[in-house]
């Protein structure tokens, strides 16, 4: 899936996240919106210094902001690199909003060091 495709969604479902989401985050809204939706995606870990790792990551679609997705991601293809985070859905969304963003800037579609910090459980 390419974001140049990824269909927005309307303006009604996007109004319920707007009180979670601040400034110029809530042009990207919609997009990611559209992106949970699909709940997957596919993308690559940058890795400095080494190639970078093919991950898909896979969520349940949350109907209500404050309901809680639970993301699975999948690095390389392989079972044992798999790790799960539940957070709330608005949460969620926000770290969408963050790979569009990047994927815009960069071509590079990769989750930001916050949530792999999260994921990973660093700073628990």
């Amino acid at each position: 899936m390419s974001f140049e495709q990824l269909q927005p969604a309307s303006q009604q479902q996007a109004s319920v996240y707007l009180p979670y989401t601040q400034g110029s985050k809530r042009n990207f809204l919609p997009y990611a919106i559209g992106l949970y939706q699909k709940g997957v995606l596919e993308g690559h870990r940058k890795i400095e210094g080494s190639e970078n790792i093919s991950f898909v990551a896979s969520w349940n679609i949350a109907s209500l902001p404050s309901d809680l997705t639970r993301c699975r991601v999948q690095f390389d293809g392989n079972a044992e690199l798999s790790y799960e985070v539940m957070m709330a859905s608005f949460e969620f969304i926000n770290f969408l909003i963050e790979i569009i963003e990047n994927y815009k800037r960069y071509r590079m579609t990769d989750f930001s060091k916050v949530f792999y910090r999260k994921l990973l459980r660093i700073d628990d």
